[in-house]
């Protein structure tokens, strides 16, 4: 058994399932702290006075660092190619996305780029961004597909996805329903339902399903046959909801007993009841809102409040959130969404290990689970915020290795 010893602090959320309104600010904070791990598992951790006798035969000074999980990134898009930053110049020029998007930029230059990259480059790209993900502490990342906008592209991405050898654990998603091909817009849900799912489970290539539901997008109703297609092939749904206007997704997503509600920036008051009366998670994407330079954040604090299960993401893509860091996300959540530091870290680790169906294994520090954690150069997890715009992290640990 290894130990890790010389902790200055523990500080992590308990449970194998989400934790929901108030008991987001519950965590276990424990100062010169040890872990013990068997294998690619928590043994043990808490006070070296409190250790049970173990048969320890490698020990690591942790030189007075602090331990918390390893993040849980629950909404990214980075199997693509290409990047956009001409089109994010513009927008700090004063065009808006509508008149980016009509010169062809947007997802459909980001279609582009993907459809013409090879699936050895997207496995690169995944690799890549994998690991400046875990630079920045997260040990595990849903991926979606979304830039093929055909079959035989959506399935690239998606391999690209199972082929990575990524330091990062790697959930994939089907976001077929991302937006309309450049080629039109007839028959497109026809073919994701008829067509792209039933291709995706034959080769067992996501476990979730995605559709973004937004005015000029995809309708609720279109939303909601994609993704009882997909739920019809064993994937579990999640939502792009109510982003950019109040379309009724995140109450869609509840109905569906989706995994999360994604965005949130305009969801009304029935919104925020239907996902405090259900198990889906408020997954929220502050760092959207950030890029995009808007002022509107989803309400974290009404969701907290009203009982949600509320987690944090980076939304790492190449249009809209350009980032790999959970850390900054959680930043972001306090200081603009006015969430607490022990609310966003349980946001960020056990809440979007929930969100993936993953809490039984990862999201916290507690024996028996996956020994996924970051050593942080701070003498506190409230470092994470109060000490901004750097990075943290000494080490990375996931499955008892370091990374």
């Amino acid at each position: 058994m290894l130990l890790v010893r010389n902790l200055r602090q523990l500080a992590t959320p308990l449970g194998r399932t989400g934790a929901r309104g108030r008991t987001m600010r519950d965590l276990e904070v424990i100062d010169d702290a040890v872990l013990v791990i068997d294998g690619d598992r928590f043994a043990y951790a808490g006070r070296e006075r409190d250790m049970p006798r173990f048969d320890i035969t490698e020990d690591v000074d942790a030189r007075g660092a602090t331990a918390i999980p390893g993040f849980v990134d629950s909404h990214t898009h980075i199997p693509f190619a290409g990047f956009r930053e001409s089109e994010f110049n513009r927008r700090l020029q004063g065009e808006t996305y509508e008149q980016i998007a009509a010169s062809g930029g947007g997802i459909a230059s980001s279609v582009r780029a993907t459809r013409a990259a090879s699936e050895e480059q997207l496995t690169r790209n995944v690799e890549a961004r994998a690991r400046m993900m875990a630079r920045y502490g997260t040990t595990t990342a849903e991926a979606k597909s979304g830039y093929g906008l055909n079959l035989d592209d959506e399935l690239k991405q998606l391999r690209a996805i199972r082929a990575a050898e990524s330091p990062v654990r790697l959930v994939p998603t089907c976001l077929a329903a991302h937006e309309f091909p450049p080629e039109g817009r007839a028959g497109w849900v026809d073919r994701i339902v008829e067509e792209i799912l039933p291709a995706v489970a034959r080769e067992k290539l996501a476990v979730f399903c995605d559709a973004f539901v937004e005015r000029g997008v995809f309708t609720r109703d279109e939303g909601e046959r994609v993704l009882r297609a997909g739920v019809a092939h064993g994937l579990v749904p999640r939502l792009h909801a109510d982003e950019l206007s109040d379309t009724r997704g995140a109450s869609l997503a509840a109905e569906l007993d989706a995994a999360s509600a994604d965005h949130l920036m305009h969801i009304s008051e029935d919104g925020i009841r239907a996902l405090a009366r259900s198990g889906t998670v408020a997954n929220l994407l502050p760092g959207t809102s950030f890029f995009l330079m808007s002022d509107r954040y989803a309400p974290a604090r009404r969701l907290i409040d009203e009982g949600a299960i509320v987690s944090l993401s980076t939304d790492c893509n190449p249009g809209s959130s350009m980032t790999e860091s959970m850390q900054i996300v959680m930043q972001l959540a306090t200081l603009q969404m006015k969430m607490t530091v022990e609310e966003s870290l349980t946001a960020a680790t056990l809440n979007g290990a929930h969100s993936l169906r993953l809490a039984g294994e990862i999201g916290s520090i507690e024996a028996g689970k996956r020994a996924d954690f970051v050593l942080l150069d701070a003498p506190s997890y409230l470092h994470l915020v109060y000490h901004f715009g750097v990075n943290l992290v000494r080490e990375v640990w996931r499955d008892g290795r370091p990374i």
